[in-house]
């Protein structure tokens, strides 16, 4: 058998590439990591009593929106580092766009504070314990992310790991909004971030051994 004839025979008898295959992989992790993070926000923390009179405050739908916004980025990026040959690219400046504008509101809101109100505005009354609950929060999307990104082909697995990591934290926060009772733009855009890269930090340091394929 010429070795053409060898290569068109193993060619037709391999399966299709299921070209969904990883996208449903990354979808079951988010929606598994997310589903953990609300879990233990509920047995560990609680909704905030006050739900039904905060979600009518404007500030609520914003650090929903801060967290959500940085949780999509941080998915792109994740699935692009997951994948060999693929660039990044734009996506920093998505990822970064957020965050920007987290520390624009709190410059708005800091700009236009009374003297004297600055520092309680940006400490809240939570600022001790808010990074790490976050941090525990992520947990699940921690480790369902990095089961979704090992499936795939990763090339730069510390940087593959501080996407996941992220990615599990800004999805902790998701979770961690509906207890967290701190409205105000300077805190939020501090100690949310600090919660989300927690996760990053882990992620950069386990990304070597867990994304090892």
């Amino acid at each position: 058998m010429k070795t053409d004839d060898l290569v068109t025979l193993l060619a037709s008898r391999a399966p299709a590439v299921d070209r969904r295959g990883p996208a449903r992989r990354f979808a079951l992790a988010w929606v598994t990591g997310l589903g953990g993070a609300l879990l233990l926000m509920i047995l560990l923390l609680g909704v905030r009593p006050d739900i039904g009179e905060a979600v009518r405050v404007p500030t609520f739908w914003f650090r929903l929106v801060y967290a959500s916004a940085i949780a999509t980025a941080a998915l792109w990026v994740t699935s692009r580092l997951a994948r060999p040959g693929v660039r990044v690219g734009g996506a920093w400046a998505v990822l970064a766009t957020p965050v920007a504008l987290g520390w624009g509101a709190m410059a708005w809101v800091l700009a236009h504070a009374a003297p004297g109100t600055h520092l309680p505005l940006i400490l809240g009354h939570t600022w001790r314990v808010c990074p790490v609950l976050i941090a525990v929060l992520a947990m699940p999307a921690f480790v369902a992310m990095l089961w979704a990104v090992r499936g795939m082909a990763p090339v730069r697995p510390r940087l593959a790991g501080a996407a996941v990591g992220l990615l599990a934290g800004a999805t902790g926060t998701v979770a961690y909004c509906l207890h967290c009772p701190e409205m105000a733009p300077p805190f939020w855009s501090t100690w949310y971030l600090l919660g989300m890269l927690i996760p990053a930090a882990l992620g950069i340091l386990a990304g070597p051994r867990a994304l090892r394929w």
